[in-house]
């Protein structure tokens, strides 16, 4: 083994890199431990090249080790690593988005780059250091890859901008920004921010971006010392690549001579439309290369990169005319159709549609128990607000097999969740688990975008108190080798081709809520940057005025059949007595009202239910297994144990009382036996809690006193007795004078 070490100071933290000790196999290796966060980099390429394809398959994987934060799987029955979470996944297409546009697309051999959260520290980052790791990794190996690039995270703290902020500092912010590339370009950008005006967003990217120069100098210093001479892929070319070249300038001749006639003829402004004008050039072509008798081989490659020659046109007619092939003016925004409350049974339900797009947003609302339950490497707690994408073969069209949620799904279900963060009402105001469902019914651009806007539509139907309506909108860019230029609006299928970007931004009307950006373009110049964030403000004020004429402000009323939760603060030493032993009160409680009940460490319990009468029931329960006896309270008791010098009453559940024999009647009683018998009914009034916390009763203080009485000589009261056994004053299972519950 041939190890060697780097290392450099960045964001107040010790960057390091290691070669040589692991992962020797591969085409090339490192250990990056940013902090005491460690992350192991491998990149491999695949010997054959994969034909048939239209797409380069690179393939990132985020491995999230548990071990790395020194935790064990909480299931019982399982405690490995199984199917990667939700954030791991994010992580891998963080990285994925940020690496892939500095591939050659006409690559065909499988790249799989693996990154190994192997410890983490709690504070730095794993993100930053996969990013840093990743580019690493492809630097220094045999790989075609025009690299390096950096990944920095931007955060703000005290109004300061700060560059890798601490987790801690990170989940306290109101700015949290991920951007990958050069301080020149910027590749990738992921952000979550509290209404971030477009001019300080810039202004983040542009710092972190900065902040990037001394980390890609040092990526180059690595590589210059251990980096592997790139592979010519082009030498496995054989002389099908030239006749395949010969043929290709055939078929995009022909292509070009039908522009006018079969694409530019009319605006193709539904998808069908777009799909039908693609087939009939893959058609046309099919059949001239049958006729010239062209290898299966090379017919199959031409057949694969159809779309793409037919993009190429498309851009070319936005840079040259600004002609887009819908007929739509560069900065216009498809025909939006807004409504609202279109389910019945549902809390809350929204459709939102902007040209073949479209989205059926549904909330349903829980009680706090029904958060869930997060344990990653990175955090554990719970999660309280929730979205789900799904789509189906259906969605755009097609058929296939049915596998649930992929990647895409879930990185365009988190994005949506993002944007919607920062305008959530306080659990405190607003204490309930809310997840949405957005079923994408039609997908033909942006769908996430939509998905954003069906999940403001349908909450706001719900009536969950959101602080602002949030929109969203994805940009794009048509954009050639020779430096020409053009931001377009509302991104659809065939216009997301080569040199283009699809930038997604969300906000309400004061400011950005979400970003997510990915590029097939080596980097946007500040100035594409600017503009697209121009351009987007004036799309999402249109969408959002749209969405706001059909429904404006949340709804004051819930759905009937949305459950209600009652707040209940307790003395949190109460807590055990709402619980009872081994949960035998608190599930009694449940079973025999039909409610839900969570409760605070600091004496919060929320009763959720559907069910009025269930609801007030379990209310009235707690409330009375709580309530502190005070001086002169009249209750309706129960009589439960009857003693020589008194009886006892049970006047809440858990709490008895003494009404002392002289307490019984004005008249003398000389036994309770001989006025009172088990399970009668009484009226009695709280005469004293003494300094043991017991209880004192009286019945004849609430009896009217008869006429001329005198107290009887020897009538006081006997000193307290204790009969063995835990059976008299102050004892016995139902917890005697303690005031509560016996434990």
């Amino acid at each position: 083994m041939d190890i060697k070490n780097w290392s450099m100071e960045w964001g107040g933290r010790t960057l390091s890199v290691e070669t040589g000790r692991l992962a020797l196999q591969a085409n090339a290796s490192c250990v990056v431990r940013y902090g005491d966060t460690v992350i192991l980099a491998t990149a491999t390429m695949s010997k054959r090249t994969r034909e048939g394809i239209d797409f380069f398959p690179l393939m990132v994987n985020f491995e999230e080790k548990l071990y790395a934060a020194g935790k064990i799987k909480g299931s019982r029955f399982i405690k490995r690593e199984g199917r990667p979470t939700d954030d791991a996944i994010l992580s891998g297409r963080l990285v994925d988005r940020a690496i892939r546009p500095l591939f050659d697309p006409e690559t065909r051999n499988d790249v799989q780059v693996i990154l190994t959260a192997l410890s983490y520290d709690g504070v730095s980052d794993p993100q930053v250091a996969a990013m840093v790791a990743a580019s690493i990794a492809l630097n220094n190996s045999n790989i075609p890859w025009n690299g390096p690039i950096a990944g920095v995270r931007v955060g703000r703290v005290d109004g300061k901008w700060m560059i890798n902020p601490a987790i801690e500092e990170r989940n306290k912010g109101e700015v949290d920004i991920m951007v990958a590339g050069s301080p020149e370009k910027v590749i990738m950008v992921e952000a979550e921010c509290a209404e971030l005006p477009e001019a300080e967003m810039v202004a983040a990217m542009q710092f972190g971006a900065a902040q990037m120069a001394p980390v890609l100098e040092f990526i180059k210093k690595i590589q210059k010392e251990v980096g592997q001479p790139k592979l010519d892929l082009s030498a496995n070319h054989d002389e099908i690549e030239e006749k395949l070249k010969a043929i290709e300038i055939e078929v995009k001749d022909f292509i070009k001579s039908k522009v006018d006639d079969w694409m530019f003829d009319a605006p193709k402004i539904n998808r069908a439309e777009r799909v039908a004008m693609v087939d009939r050039f893959s058609k046309e072509v099919e059949t001239m290369l049958k006729t010239k008798e062209v290898e299966d081989k090379i017919k199959l490659v031409i057949s694969t990169r159809m779309k793409l020659y037919v993009e190429e046109h498309i851009t070319e007619r936005i840079l040259k005319k600004k002609q887009r092939l819908d007929g739509r003016a560069i900065d216009e925004v498809r025909e939006l159709n807004v409504e609202v409350g279109i389910l019945p049974r549902v809390h809350g339900s929204g459709v939102f549609m902007r040209g073949d797009t479209q989205v059926l947003s549904v909330v349903t609302l829980g009680a706090p128990g029904d958060v869930q339950t997060l344990e990653t490497m990175e955090e554990e707690g719970t999660k309280r607000y929730m979205h789900h994408y799904n789509d189906t073969p259906a969605t755009y069209g097609e058929t296939g097999f049915m596998r649930g949620p992929g990647n895409r799904a879930i990185g365009h279900g988190a994005l949506a969740e993002r944007a919607l963060m920062p305008v959530l009402p306080a659990e405190a105001d607003f204490p309930y688990a809310i997840r949405v469902v957005s079923e994408v019914l039609g997908s033909n651009g942006s769908s996430s975008m939509a998905s954003t806007c069906g999940s403001t539509l349908a909450l706001m139907d719900a009536g969950v108190p959101i602080k602002k309506p949030v929109a969203g909108i994805a940009m794009g860019l048509a954009s050639n080798s020779k430096g020409d230029w053009e931001v377009i609006t509302d991104l659809q299928d065939v216009e997301d081709g080569p040199g283009g970007m699809d930038f997604k931004i969300t906000g309400t009307e004061d400011g950005i809520t979400a970003i997510q950006m990915d590029t097939k373009t080596d980097g946007l110049s500040w100035e594409i940057v600017e503009k697209t964030f121009a351009e987007s403000r004036k799309a999402r004020l249109q969408i959002l005025k749209k969405m706001t004429q059909i429904i404006a402000e949340p709804r004051k009323e819930m759905s009937p059949f949305a459950p209600r939760i009652i707040t209940i603060n307790i003395n949190p030493d109460k807590i055990r007595d709402v619980i009872g032993p081994g949960g035998k009160m608190i599930n009694k409680i449940i079973a025999e009202t039909g409610v839900s009940i969570d409760i605070e460490d600091d004496g919060r319990v929320f009763v959720t239910s559907s069910d009025a009468i269930g609801m007030e029931k379990a209310i009235n329960w707690v409330k009375e297994l709580t309530h502190e006896v005070t001086a002169g309270e009249n209750y309706e008791g129960t009589v439960v144990r009857l003693e020589d010098f008194g009886a006892f009453i049970n006047i809440l559940p858990g709490q008895d009382g003494l009404v002392h024999v002289s307490e019984i009647a004005w008249e003398r009683t000389n036994r309770p036996s001989d006025a009172l018998k088990l399970g009668d009914k009484v009226k009695v009034v709280v005469k004293e809690i003494d300094n043991l916390g017991r209880v004192n009763l009286s019945m004849r203080a609430l009896l009217p006193k008869p006429e001329g009485y005198q107290e009887q000589p020897g009538f006081d009261r006997p000193p307290r007795r204790s009969f063995g056994g835990g059976g008299g004053f102050g004892g016995g299972s139902r917890g005697g004078q303690s005031g509560g519950r016996g434990r």
